[in-house]
């Protein structure tokens, strides 16, 4: 068994795509994963298969969540090692962790262009810094998420991929959970 980190993109956001995650989460048993657990209610999941690709469990779950409540979702899903690398490699870790609430990961489906990286690392913007790799953007906000103009959108835009952004905190609290279920 495997244990992914699952996060889906764009749901409970303005009253749109509006999932309960008990809902969610009893979709997900009916379809044999294990150890479900969610976390807030912005489609962060953590879970057990058998299935042994990250990209396999991604198309069996947007095809449930379509079966089951009409719309699509995109889902990116992590191995917990996969996850505890990013962590590991964010840049920002070695600043004073009390900045770490202005810490966001922009989680790439897939690998941008590296002509759109190199053109998006020309650009500057005050009070913003990032760091684009293959798998995540690592964004620090000095004036908080809400408004930055490096939010999600901008950086699916210019790197042309989907994508989905958790803050710090998220991040940890679901390497976390994805540690405990391996307990189980």
């Amino acid at each position: 068994m495997t244990n992914y980190i699952l996060l889906l993109r764009g749901i409970n956001v303005s009253g749109q795509k509006k999932i309960k995650m008990s809902q969610l989460k009893a979709m997900l048993e009916s379809m044999d994963f294990s150890g479900v657990s969610t976390y807030i209610q912005s489609g962060n999941i953590v879970l057990k298969s058998s299935v042994s690709s990250s990209n396999e469990v991604s198309k069996i779950i947007k095809n449930g969540i379509y079966k089951a409540f009409g719309f699509e979702v995109p889902v990116l899903t992590l191995t917990l090692p996969e996850l505890d690398e990013i962590l590991k490699q964010s840049p920002f870790r070695t600043l004073d962790e009390s900045e770490s609430k202005k810490w966001y990961y922009v989680l790439l489906q897939e690998t941008p262009n590296r002509e759109l990286i190199h053109s998006l690392q020309q650009q500057q913007f005050p009070s913003e810094r990032f760091i684009i790799t293959n798998s995540c953007v690592y964004l620090s906000c000095d004036q908080g998420y809400g408004k930055t103009k490096c939010n999600n959108n901008f950086f699916e835009k210019k790197l042309q991929v989907t994508a989905t952004t958790r803050n710090h905190r998220t991040m940890m609290k679901l390497l976390e959970m994805g540690s405990q279920i391996s307990n189980q």
